[in-house]
């Protein structure tokens, strides 16, 4: 943890891993199979996006497993090794209450999961004025 840097967090699943690309091929009983969440693609622009804020603030991954999936809980920790190496070491944090963290600012595409209760910044990626991850990087670079 670097106190002189804002916090910032990212969500996985529909922000840095390309969920939405896979999730319509399976049925709800084969996204709960071993394998699932580790083979993610990134989503485009996620590595530059990570690695540009990576050394302008304190990063974190900050995603929820789904309960009834409980090989996704080690699969996003090996997901996140897989894409970002050193960077991703003791920076994941899984939990389905987002608004329990202390932080500056949180990319999510969803308002789900405590999302919306949370006290720093959300950064609506998806949406009109953060369509991708370009636009992420682009605004987080004004916030330092």
């Amino acid at each position: 943890m670097n106190r002189n840097k804002k916090i910032l967090y990212f969500d996985l699943d529909g922000v840095l891993a390309d969920y939405d690309k896979f999730a319509d091929l399976f049925t709800e009983e084969e996204k709960r199979r071993p394998g699932f969440f580790f083979e993610l693609t990134l989503m485009e622009g996620a590595e530059e996006c990570f690695n540009t804020l990576y050394d302008l603030f304190d990063v974190y991954f900050l995603s929820t497993a789904p309960w009834t999936n409980v090989h996704a809980w080690s699969e996003k920790r090996m997901w996140v090794e897989k894409y970002f190496g050193e960077k991703a070491f003791k920076r994941l944090i899984l939990t389905h209450h987002k608004n329990l963290l202390k932080g500056d600012f949180l990319v999510d595409d969803r308002t789900v999961n405590g999302v919306d209760k949370f006290e720093g910044e959300h950064i609506h990626f998806g949406t009109d004025k953060f369509p991708t991850l370009k636009d992420v990087t682009e605004y987080l670079r004004t916030k330092i």
